[in-house]
């Protein structure tokens, strides 16, 4: 192995691959994006990056504890791996129909919060992210489908993978926090704008999933 390998462990292909799965599923609402989003409407922009430190660490937790346990468990049960490849395609297809579906919200149509202390709302962004079934579903599925079992390292790609997902997330979770209010405006003042987002992101989740779902035959066959 080069020492690339080693820093980078993961392919560019799959590195990218991640990000785009991860754009695409933290543009999709859920409890992490509406209580960032409610956060900085009813406390600020502060209010809203302290949540979001303790919702970064909820990632690091979930990073961590995914990988070392279930590295072991791959090897001894490929075909466990398997599994959660497919059940990683079949999540990523019901968020796109989540997002596709009529009749659904916006993220923006928020109820206004009390005001909190740093370490509450530090604390509250945290558990947020920890009690999310999304993220715990997005790293025991999802972050698999994209470690190549041949490349070895099987620990180092998914600390690398996660890595990935966590920059995506937060750096986007920080532009919505930054723009909230600016974005709620907007969209109470054109709510077609809120449809359009959810299409966008529900044909990206749907076009992940089919990519993904061509690459679980092959691997099932290797």
């Amino acid at each position: 192995m080069t020492l690339v390998d080693t820093l980078w462990p993961v392919s560019l292909g799959a590195a990218g691959a991640m990000a785009l799965a991860s754009l695409a599923m933290v543009l999709t609402p859920g409890p992490n994006m509406v209580y960032l989003t409610s956060r900085s409407i009813s406390q600020g922009r502060r209010a809203g990056l302290v949540s979001l430190a303790g919702t970064g660490v909820g990632f690091g937790i979930y990073m961590l504890v995914a990988n070392l346990g279930l590295a072991v468990v791959f090897i001894a049960v490929p075909w466990l791996f398997i599994g959660l490849k497919t059940g990683g395609v079949v999540y990523l297809a019901y968020l796109a129909w989540q997002a596709l579906r009529p009749g659904g919200h916006g993220v923006f149509e928020v109820q206004s919060l009390p005001r909190d202390s740093d370490v509450r709302l530090f604390r509250m962004g945290l558990l947020t992210n920890l009690l999310n079934p999304k993220t715990a579903i997005m790293y025991l599925t999802l972050i698999p489908q994209f470690i190549d079992p041949q490349r070895g390292h099987q620990v180092a790609q998914g600390l690398t993978l996660g890595s990935v997902q966590i920059a995506v997330s937060l750096i986007v979770n920080a532009t919505i926090v930054l723009a909230a209010g600016m974005i709620a405006t907007a969209l109470a003042r054109r709510p077609g704008w809120a449809t359009w987002q959810r299409r966008i992101t529900g044909t990206l989740l749907g076009s992940v999933a089919l990519l993904l779902a061509r690459d679980v035959p092959s691997r099932v066959h290797a």
